[in-house]
């Protein structure tokens, strides 16, 4: 049996795509995967599977919530090592760290494409765009952020979604099994 983390991108925001979480975990439950958990509204699901491809488990998943849900929902899975991985590759010291926003991504980018979206800088936000995640840092608050998903999406041609600091310690916390 193998560990996941799925991370839902867009769920529980602003009264949109509403999916309540215990009735996630019974969707999930029911379509075969085992142990779920949720933390939180924002689309963290730790769940166990004898699936070894993220790409089925992906897809799994938006076929469920799409089902009954009706809408589409973008799900980025991670092992539990390769969450460790990205928590521990982390740039910033602990004093930008623990503020910080981990942009985690659907793939590596290119580092052509890499480069070119690194040449945008703005006062107040650092970022290190490294393998398969962002490492964001906003000295005013994400949300006065002048970069955004969408900016890294497109830039990058990635699907992205961020999770914050302690967001990610709970994830590995919750996933630690």
């Amino acid at each position: 049996m193998h560990t996941y983390i799925a991370l839902l991108r867009g769920i529980n925001v602003g009264g949109h795509k509403k999916v309540p979480m215990a009735e996630l975990r019974e969707l999930l439950t029911n379509s075969g995967l085992q142990n779920v958990k949720t933390y939180i509204q924002s689309g963290n699901v730790i769940f166990q599977s004898l699936e070894r491809s993220s790409n089925i488990l992906e897809d799994t998943i938006q076929k469920v919530i799409l089902k009954h849900f009706d809408f589409q929902v973008l799900v980025i899975i991670k092992t539990r090592a390769e969450l460790l991985l990205i928590y521990n590759n982390c740039p910033f010291l602990d004093s930008k760290k623990t503020d910080s926003y981990f942009v985690i991504l659907n793939e590596i980018p290119e580092a052509l494409v890499v480069e070119n979206a690194s040449e945008k800088t703005y006062p107040n936000d650092e970022y290190v765009i490294f393998n398969d995640c962002i490492y964001l840092f906003c000295a005013n608050g994400y949300g006065r952020s002048k970069f955004n998903l969408n900016y890294f999406e497109k830039k990058l041609n990635v699907i992205a979604t961020a999770r914050n600091y302690k967001t990610m310690l709970k994830l590995l916390s919750l996933s630690d099994i």
